[in-house]
């Protein structure tokens, strides 16, 4: 019976996740002849071909497969070392999150993080980002994961990453000519919202809000039934709808910041573990 070396692994759900070689050996920290090789002894050991590599880099139906094993396979594996590696850290963390993350990092990085310190209580929230940053500021949150505009000049967030905002529509959706454009939005206050209708109207394009709430899956569902359209960051659009920075006469709404606000100088132990598994989790995005 074969053995799977986990760094073969690790490198080729590395390459799909940032999208190429040379910035897969920059996260892990090895040359781009190095990750090549790795690849390779991979598809040697497995007697397969893991990528087209005249398309793009884009997986083959056996690439495909593999790549589903091998992150349950380094989930295990990180899951394992960490419990047992870890130090014993107990305490709890008030964390707020923005809305539209909150499922994508409740099922994986938060949720690995309670299974390797399984001391430690997590106090979970998620809102519209200016909501949980003015909670912040009032000492409710030990740690904020946020939003804000890109390219301020004085950005509130550290550790952030750039995200585009992308248009997200159902395949249902029919748009009537010349009909004010239906939207599907979050409440006031929040980020999208206002980028959103800022570009809509410098390009003097009429709107209407069909449907504004609060919850994710609310949007989700909302856009799923053919109501209109919405705005989101491109890395939590649910499977199963559309999505791009441009559709139809829709501007390019550019991209935003997501971070994290904290005091590095009050955080506890256990603040810490979370905030470097919540960066780790943010990074792979």
């Amino acid at each position: 019976m074969k053995n799977l070396p986990t760094d073969l692994l690790r490198t080729f759900v590395t390459i799909n996740q940032l999208g190429g070689f040379t910035p897969a050996g920059e996260r892990l920290g090895r040359s781009q002849p190095a990750i090549s090789l790795q690849v390779k002894r991979l598809e040697e050991l497995l007697d397969i071909r893991l990528f087209h590599r005249a398309s793009g880099l884009q997986l083959t139906e056996e690439g495909q497969l593999l790549l589903g094993y091998a992150q349950k396979m380094l989930d295990l594996n990180d899951a394992v070392v960490s419990r047992l590696s870890s130090p014993k850290v107990s305490g709890s963390v008030r964390l707020g999150i923005p809305n539209d993350f909150e499922v994508s990092f409740l099922a994986t990085t938060i949720g690995r993080f309670s299974q390797a310190y399984p001391n430690v209580t997590l106090d979970v929230s998620s809102d519209i980002s200016a909501n949980l940053l003015q909670d912040y500021g009032k000492g409710e949150y030990d740690l904020v994961m946020a939003i804000e505009e890109s390219n301020l000049a004085q950005p509130r967030l550290t550790d952030y990453i750039m995200e585009p905002l992308v248009w997200v529509r159902g395949n249902n959706l029919i748009l009537e000519p010349d009909a004010p454009l239906p939207l599907i939005l979050y409440p006031k206050g929040c980020l999208y919202r206002k980028s959103l209708l800022n570009a809509l109207t410098q390009a003097k394009l009429p709107w209407r809000i069909v449907y504004s709430t609060s919850s994710l899956l609310g949007i989700h569902a909302a856009i799923k039934a053919g109501l209109g359209i919405s705005v989101l960051s491109r890395s939590t659009v649910p499977e199963g709808l559309e999505a791009s920075s441009t559709y139809a006469s829709c501007p390019n709404l550019g991209s935003v910041s997501v971070g994290f606000c904290y005091e590095p100088n009050t955080l506890t132990p256990a603040s810490r573990m979370l905030l470097d598994y919540l960066k780790h989790g943010l990074n792979a995005l």
